[in-house]
């Protein structure tokens, strides 16, 4: 970061940044887009007297931004809405937004209600974690100003989610909790000194003294309670003010009396003060929160390290070939078609093909694979991947929001903005506990008062403290998202907010096998004309009627045609099918050149001639590689050619399986392709239960079989054929390779096409698992003993502080453990 703050929101301008906005006659250094275009409009719209007026307030930097708030107006900028929102519809619009001022799922369930409640806001998704939210709107109904005003009128605040941002907030989100921990561990030190003396004199010291102590104590717990204690207070007239109780209201109210009591005795000269007991539990909660905190900005830190990839700025080429002078640009303003130098050591900027140069990249963020990636000219680039070794050419093919790590954020945040089902149960068991806590301490105050009224208080304030809902909250949240950024380290992305949970469950894994146990890169190994055509002449009929598939057996065609046009002739075009009809898991029908053709399976070609298969078709499935599929042209006068089309086992196929049964899962194979070549493929896996031949439909029969028998299912495809059994089974993989329908519908992606990532990831999802039960079994235990004790007298206040921080840091530790994934 430069020592330059930004002028319209006081953050550090970061290096290489240069933007600025002309204010009053002077340029003035900005820290992003979004404050340029923010303050860009407030001069544009007469409002320059703003920062004169600010300069001259006595506020800190940081509430430059919101002091905006004045205007929201200026948040419904189309050119500052660029970057965090998004159009899906012709007026629904989707915002990422980032909220200040959560502090527990309580905070969470009050601004999605809110949200959610306000006319043309169609979803309200906020993640714990994070701190991020997802909010979509009607765009004819409200604006995104009125949004963000909602946000301000309960006491949070909302600001367009960029990753600078993110961390500044972080940055002050610790800087303000360590120096209220400071202060309260200041003051209970200097409390303790003077209470000492007075629990040692045990009632020798005099009066006089005594009452210094006591006035001594209160001048020093002051500070305690008003500036560190003040977000238990805030927190909880919030909720209050809104009808409701949080998680900060039972502290709230014990702190709360305990000092007020302490004050009345010190004022009278009599009773018990509880000076010490405040300021130790407020610094025991304060400093449980502030690891608590820690450990959640470590567990997101995945994501946020893939949303601040790529550079600010690209050096393009914009006379390549013809100059090779690089000019500096701002890489949203990067189009499709540009050409880049990436330098050696720099962030690729945008995706593309390599025209010049031969590097590695470094994609361990992007796909798990530690290894950098050779890049030759002709090979693709991932933006936000590192070129490693030498400088490159690169032409840009997708920028911004087509970009494959923009679709990899996008993923992510919306499994962030889901919430499954054990965190949904989880919530509600806390908010109603916070009303049983209540209650409770209603009741211990009353039978106190009969029995000791002297202990009453102290027992009282230990109930409201001891209690802690939060480790009930944490449990799952933080452990899934703490899973999910290991996950995404072993290139395995979560989709969906169950996916974990349900994938360390399963009991049950089907797959499919061409692009899933093989590589998908089919290669023609054998063309057998069976009349009327010679080889050239099928392989262009065949190439003809998969020109638009996306199947990697249409592209080993597609491929071979090519390779078999003579030199003379060039590379024609293949011939444009009519009446085209895709019968999925069967073939391609279509008419081509005046005649009429099917593709595919050699039954499914049979069809069209009503004839007998040849008996070459036994011939060619019997021999040649183990995952050969054999695929038959045909027209209504017969057969035409036959065409055995090769793929090779994925190196950590084998190891996969092995892993899956030796953990006691059942695995099955289910694919399209003919007997030999799924029980060949089968037989080299070590997979006894077999389905070939199958329909799509086939195949989601089968899983809806196995489910019907109590199978967990989890299955793993590839392609366009298999979005309906992913769309059927519990939790579905894709590979990140296949077809974008297929990723849509899976629940994960497995983007670096590596089964041992896979592997990986299905233990990591089991220890997941068993942390989330550990975490959820120490809430339960640790209240059900707590509550009991504290309404019984055996434990003090600041006892209660340490044990409720204790609790929910235990949680927090815990979840962090799935940071570090085992490998052997």
């Amino acid at each position: 970061m430069s020592s330059t703050p930004c002028y319209h929101c006081g953050l550090p301008i970061p290096l290489g940044v240069d933007l600025s906005v002309g204010i009053d006659g002077e340029r003035r250094a900005m820290c992003c887009i979004g404050c340029q275009a923010v303050a860009q409009s407030i001069v544009d719209n007469g409002l320059a007297d703003y920062y004169r007026h600010r300069d001259a307030l006595p506020e800190s930097p940081r509430e430059a931004l919101p002091a905006v708030l004045a205007d929201l107006r200026l948040y419904d900028n189309a050119d500052f809405q660029k970057s965090f929102v998004r159009t899906l519809g012709a007026d629904e619009r989707e915002a990422a937004l980032l909220l200040e001022g959560i502090t527990c799922s309580a905070c969470i369930w009050l601004n999605e209600q809110h949200l959610s409640r306000l006319p043309g806001v169609l979803a309200a998704d906020i993640n714990y974690a994070t701190r991020r939210a997802r909010v979509r709107w009607d765009e004819t109904r409200i604006h995104l100003s009125d949004i963000l005003a909602a946000v301000a009128a309960i006491g949070y605040r909302a600001y367009p989610y960029d990753p600078a941002r993110s961390e500044a907030l972080a940055r002050e989100e610790r800087r303000s909790a360590l120096w209220r921990v400071f202060v309260a561990g200041f003051g209970m030190m200097q409390v303790m000194m003077y209470a000492v003396p007075v629990y040692f004199a045990a009632g020798d010291m005099s009066a006089d003294i005594e009452q210094l102590m006591r006035w001594a104590s209160l001048v020093l717990t002051l500070p305690v309670v008003l500036y560190s204690a003040a977000p238990f207070f805030r927190g909880a007239w919030r909720d209050l003010r809104l009808g409701r109780v949080g998680m900060d209201t039972p502290v709230a109210i014990g702190v709360g009396v305990a000092f007020a009591a302490s004050v009345w005795a010190t004022l009278t000269a009599s009773g018990q003060v509880y000076f010490d007991s405040v300021t130790m539990f407020v610094f025991f909660l304060l400093g449980g929160r502030f690891l608590e905190m820690t450990a959640r900005q470590k567990a997101v830190s995945v994501t946020e390290a893939l949303a601040r990839l790529l550079p600010a700025f690209a050096e393009r080429l914009p006379a390549y070939p013809e100059e090779r002078e690089p000019e500096r640009t701002q890489v949203g303003d990067l189009k499709a078609g540009d050409v880049v130098l990436v330098r050696a050591g720099a962030t690729i900027p945008a995706d593309g093909r390599v025209l010049e140069g031969e590097s590695a990249a470094d994609e361990a963020l992007l796909t798990g694979e530690s290894v950098p990636v050779s890049k030759r000219p002709g090979d693709s680039v991932i933006g936000g991947a590192t070129n490693v070794s030498s400088p490159l050419v690169v032409a840009v093919e997708a920028v911004g929001e087509a970009t494959r790590l923009s679709a990899i954020v996008r993923l992510m945040e919306r499994a962030a903005g889901e919430k499954p089902r054990l965190v949904e149960l989880a919530d509600r068991v806390a908010g109603r506990f916070i009303a049983v806590v209540l209650l409770l301490a209603i009741v211990t105050a009353i039978v106190w008062m009969l029995v000791d009224p002297d202990q009453a208080l102290w027992v009282t304030v230990s109930v409201l403290v001891v209690t802690c809902p939060c480790a009930l909250s944490l449990a799952t949240p933080l452990a899934l998202t703490a899973a999910g950024g290991a996950l995404a380290r072993e290139g395995v992305l979560v989709t969906r907010a169950h996916a974990i949970e349900t994938l360390a469950r399963a009991t049950h894994f089907v797959f499919d096998k061409t692009g899933t146990l093989t590589l998908g890169r089919m290669r023609l190994l054998e063309v057998l004309p069976l009349g009327r055509l010679d080889r050239a002449g099928c392989l262009a009929l065949a190439a003809a009627l998969e020109r638009d598939s996306e199947h990697p057996l249409a592209a080993a065609l597609r491929s071979a045609a090519a390779e078999a046009q003579t030199p003379a002739a060039g590379a024609a075009p293949f011939a444009v099918p009519a009446e085209l009809r895709n019968t999925p898991g069967c073939g391609i029908e279509a008419m081509v050149d005046g005649r009429r053709l099917r593709l595919g399976r050699p039954d499914f070609v049979g069809e069209l001639h009503g004839m007998a298969l040849p008996p070459e078709v036994e011939a060619a499935s019997g021999g040649g590689e183990a995952v050969a599929t054999l695929i038959a042209l045909g027209d209504e006068h017969g057969w035409l050619a036959l065409f055995r089309i090769g793929d090779a086992l994925r190196p950590q196929a084998a190891a996969l399986i092995a892993d899956l049964r030796a953990a006691g899962c059942a695995v099955t194979l289910a694919t399209g392709d003919a007997w030999p070549v799924a029980r060949a493929v089968a037989a080299e896996l070590g997979i006894d239960d077999v389905h070939a031949a199958l329909s799509p439909q086939g195949k989601r029969d089968l899983v809806a079989a196995l489910q019907a028998r109590g199978a967990v299912v989890a299955m793993l495809g590839d392609g366009v054929n298999d979005a309906p059994v992913l769309a059927q089974a519990q939790v579905s993989i894709a590979m990140g390779e296949g077809a974008p329908l297929a990723r849509t519908q899976a629940d994960l992606l497995l983007l670096s096409g590596n089964l041992d990532h896979l592997r990986q990831g299905v233990r990591l999802s089991r220890r997941s698992w068993r942390v989330i039960q550990q975490n959820l079994a120490w809430a339960v235990v640790y209240n059900a003993l707590a509550l009991p004790l504290a309404m019984a007298g055996m434990v003090t206040p600041w006892l209660a502080g340490i044990g409720m921080s204790a609790s929910s840091l235990l949680v927090a530790l815990n979840s962090l453990r799935l940071q570090a994934p085992a490998r052997n």
